[in-house]
């Protein structure tokens, strides 16, 4: 408990041992002797005690206008009681049980949404409080604000990295709980990438910076956990404006009733303003304000808890509404880790493959691994640097000229004034080279030069750990349909769609058909209103479509700034078996918040009738405004 919460917490306990007091006093008759007023002092000066904020907090929002709320409306039904008592009927206990467990009902409040805050703010204690710059051989300890990139930190055990950079000495675990709900540390040595926000473990780093602090990993954490806020499910804002309405017509309805009961019921004036007592308490929408957005707050909450950062309540509302999950294929459902596993060459060269080279292959396939290198010499996609690392050798780029890169095509060069052409089918077709098909799973590159086709070298990529649990629980979980978007040939995209079970494969797609492709399932769900469309991606290109989709989903740690950017939600370690835990945490947030709205307002509605009527007395309202709070905000803990 904080220091507000605890000095509450000692005002309702003098409270209400004041208040048990005060009724045994009352209800054995010790207190007959004493003139009104007395009895009316008695009661009153702990209901000041227990009061005088919100009737300060009522007079405040007054003065700005704001004068409907349930401050207003706890200090008009309570003084209007403690009138009536010390006018006519006496019943002094009931005005200051209103306000005890008014406050104790806002105390349990408080302490509920400290919770919920609790694994936001775990995630907001990432922010480093200070940097070990070096410089000329002497380390400073500065504000992070301060460094800059290619300057040289050091970080020492139980320290947090402060911005993001990549390891120049030492080797070290680090503790990545707080980013990413991985309770196991992972080892950083030199030419490891290292991001702000995780804890080093065990021995001292020396990290060049590599980003800004205001453009690294926890500064943007922490913005968009900021703005988390601010985002509201369309639920929210419909009960706040709900309450906006809701609350002038109930007080409206209250002050007829005091007056109209007397009028033409010929009841006493006293009966008619006990029950628009009864009816303002009963009236007071906080089971409603409060419980709502700490569902949604719950579930965010929830989610982070497990390494998922979800931007705003409206976005948790989407995800519990998604039917349709469209995946990238690599480096989301794929490693994106290329390695070239078969070397083709051409018929014609196949007789020079019974003599072998240094490297153990045959002649014929280190002549079309280096036209391979030749060709993606300047290429830094990750099909060409794995041709390169199989290559093995240094690529003499002077030979080199006139190089085009072909999007979706591959690349056409000059290689020693000849054209080299490194590629799939369609570019070698484009040039009018005859070539052989090949049938082989993964990316098929088709060599050919100064004419003549010359191979084929074929290069796969491993699917991740967990990508098939991960697509079996999303279906548990209600996701309906799985769609996987991919620039491969048609054959090894089905051959990994097969292997992890997704129901709709699209391939040989260029980076602009992958909104096209998303822009025509959308257009499936036209008419559903409650069924959204996901997209996972992770690389820069993924960005349109993470924004065009209902719910952008971005792989964090390695995924581009672009994608984390666009996306509503980030899975801040990559695993995709986070999603179908999200999608869970989302759908019971959604059944939460609805069943505390029904239950709210059918309760609310039965008292307030049952008030009208002069069935309820003001303990039943005192139940259907603070009783029904609590349980409201008992319920939304559950998430």
């Amino acid at each position: 408990m904080n220091k507000k919460q605890k000095k509450t917490l000692r005002r309702i306990l003098i409270v209400l041992a004041a208040f048990f007091i005060l009724l045994a006093l009352d209800k054995t008759g010790i207190l007959d002797p004493l003139p009104e007023a007395g009895r009316f002092i008695l009661y009153f000066v702990p209901y000041l005690i227990i009061g005088y904020d919100v009737i300060s907090k009522a007079f405040r929002n007054i003065r700005h206008g704001n004068v409907f709320d349930e401050n207003f409306l706890m200090m008009i039904a309570t003084f209007a009681a403690f009138g009536l008592g010390l006018f006519g009927d006496g019943q002094y206990s009931e005005a200051l049980a209103v306000m005890l467990f008014y406050q104790i009902g806002e105390l349990f409040q408080s302490y509920a949404v400290g919770r919920s805050r609790q694994s936001i703010a775990d995630m907001m204690s990432i922010a480093p409080d200070f940097a070990n710059l070096e410089q000329d051989g002497q380390i400073e300890e500065v504000d992070p604000e301060d460094v800059h990139v290619d300057d040289i930190i050091v970080i020492r055990p139980g320290e947090k990295i402060p911005l993001d950079g990549t390891v120049i000495e030492g080797e070290s675990f680090l503790d990545t709980a707080a980013l990413t709900g991985e309770s196991v540390p992972r080892r950083a040595s030199v030419g490891d990438d290292v991001i702000s926000g995780c804890i080093n473990r065990d021995s001292i780093l020396k990290v060049r910076v590599t980003k800004e602090y205001e453009d690294s990993t926890v500064s943007r954490i922490l913005e968009l956990v900021e703005n988390a806020s601010s985002r509201k499910a369309k639920l929210e804002n419909f009960i706040t404006r709900f309450a906006r309405y809701y609350t002038p017509i109930v007080t409206i309805g209250a002050v007829l009733l005091a007056i109209a009961m007397p009028l033409v019921l010929k009841m006493p004036w006293s009966v008619g303003i006990r029950r628009a007592c009864n009816f303002l308490i009963v009236s007071c929408p906080c089971a409603l304000v409060i419980s709502v957005p700490l569902g949604f707050f719950g579930g965010i909450g929830a989610s982070s808890r497990i390494g998922v950062l979800v931007k705003g309540s409206n976005f948790l509302e989407a995800v519990s509404e998604m039917s349709v999950l469209v995946m990238d294929k690599t480096g989301t459902l794929t490693k994106g880790e290329f390695k070239v596993n078969r070397i083709l060459p051409a018929a014609e060269t196949q007789k020079e493959a019974g003599t072998s080279g240094a490297s153990g292959m045959s002649r014929a396939q280190e002549r079309l691994l280096e036209l391979a290198a030749f060709g993606e010499g300047y290429s830094t996609h990750p099909i060409a640097q794995s041709i390169q690392e199989a290559y093995g050798k240094d690529v003499d780029l002077t030979r080199i000229s006139d190089t085009a890169e072909l999007a979706g095509h591959g690349v056409r060069a000059l290689l020693d004034g000849k054209v080299l052409l490194v590629g799939n089918g369609t570019l070698l077709q484009q040039e009018g080279v005859v070539f052989t098909p090949e049938e082989s799973f993964g990316t098929v590159v088709y060599v050919a030069y100064d004419g003549q086709f010359e191979g084929t070298v074929v290069i796969s990529d491993s699917i991740k750990e967990g990508a098939a649990e991960a697509i079996r629980d999303m279906k548990a979980a209600g996701v309906a349909k799985t769609v996987m978007l991919t620039g491969d040939r048609r054959e090894a995209a089905e051959a990994v769609g097969k292997e992890l079970g997704i129901d709709e494969i699209r391939a040989e797609l260029l980076p602009a058909d992958k909104v096209s492709a998303v822009e025509d399932l959308l257009k499936g769900l036209q008419g559903k209103e409650k069924e959204k469309l996901g997209f996972v991606g992770d690389g820069i290109n993924d960005a349109p479509v993470l924004m065009r989709s209902d719910v952008g989903i971005a792989m964090g740690s390695l995924g581009s700034d672009a994608a984390i950017e666009a996306a509503d939600i980030v899975l801040m370690d990559d695993d995709l078996r986070k999603i179908a835990s999200v999608v869970r945490i989302a759908r019971k947030t959604m059944r939460i918040v609805k069943s505390n709205i029904a239950f709210a307002l059918i309760v609310k509605g039965l008292i307030l009738v049952l008030s009208a009527f002069g069935l309820a007395g003001m303990w039943a309202a005192v139940f259907a405004d603070v009783g029904v709070a609590v349980l409201c905000i008992l319920n939304s803990m559950r998430v």
